[in-house]
């Protein structure tokens, strides 16, 4: 017997056949986002991390299939590995940073927001010592201002990597981080909480993942 596979036989056919979906994504950050998924990279902040105020909030879109795996690279500005800025200025200081993501699919429901759901490594710590930010010509690596950098971790940012070790994201509030420029532009889900490392001023690079099933 012949059988013909009519148009809508095959659009009825096409969820089962795992199709990707486009999916709208809204992230701020302070300073600098990287966004990957499956390893592949889908969005960048598209302000230099070396503006200065660099943070700002980015819409973009991107397809995928579940499951898929979300690396995400935040950063905070730093002069140089005393993770300290305006060095030598009254300004003088640690940076902090902070992070908030939402993900929707082409329904316009959300998806994925950031909490401490995701899982977070970090890469550079500075200063080690916070007294580090008042001391006169500060040199990295000297006295209050140690650090400590971690490689990136070889496929972080897919699915078959072990991220069981990894730390939970740590959660701040509005008044902690000071959101701003570009931040109230976007709708936040209720849900969706600013992230980062283990400490808002001597966390510098921090990766956060998380798998979309």
């Amino acid at each position: 017997m012949k059988h013909t596979l009519t148009a809508a036989t095959l659009i009825a056919a096409l969820p089962a056949m795992g199709l990707a979906e486009t999916y709208s994504a809204d992230v701020w950050a302070d300073n600098w986002f990287e966004m990957r998924i499956n390893g592949t990279q889908v969005a960048e902040d598209s302000v230099s991390i070396t503006t200065e105020r660099s943070f700002n909030a980015e819409s973009f879109t991107f397809d995928a299939e579940k499951p898929f795996t979300i690396g995400l690279v935040a950063k905070d500005f730093k002069e140089n590995d005393t993770g300290l800025e305006y060095i030598g200025s009254r300004r003088q200081q640690m940076g902090d940073g902070g992070v908030i993501v939402q993900i929707k699919d082409s329904a316009g429901q959300t998806v994925v927001v950031s909490n401490d759901d995701w899982q977070c490594f970090v890469t550079h710590t500075a200063p080690l010592d916070k007294s580090c930010e008042s001391v006169n010509d500060p040199v990295a690596g000297e006295g209050a201002c140690g650090f400590e950098i971690n490689d990136e971790p070889a496929g972080w940012d897919t699915a078959d990597f072990d991220a069981s070790g990894w730390a939970a994201a740590d959660i701040y509030s509005e008044s902690q981080v000071s959101p701003k420029d570009g931040y109230d532009r976007i709708s936040w889900d209720s849900a969706a909480e600013l992230i980062w490392g283990p400490d808002l001023e001597q966390t510098n690079t921090v990766l956060c993942r998380l798998t979309v099933q």
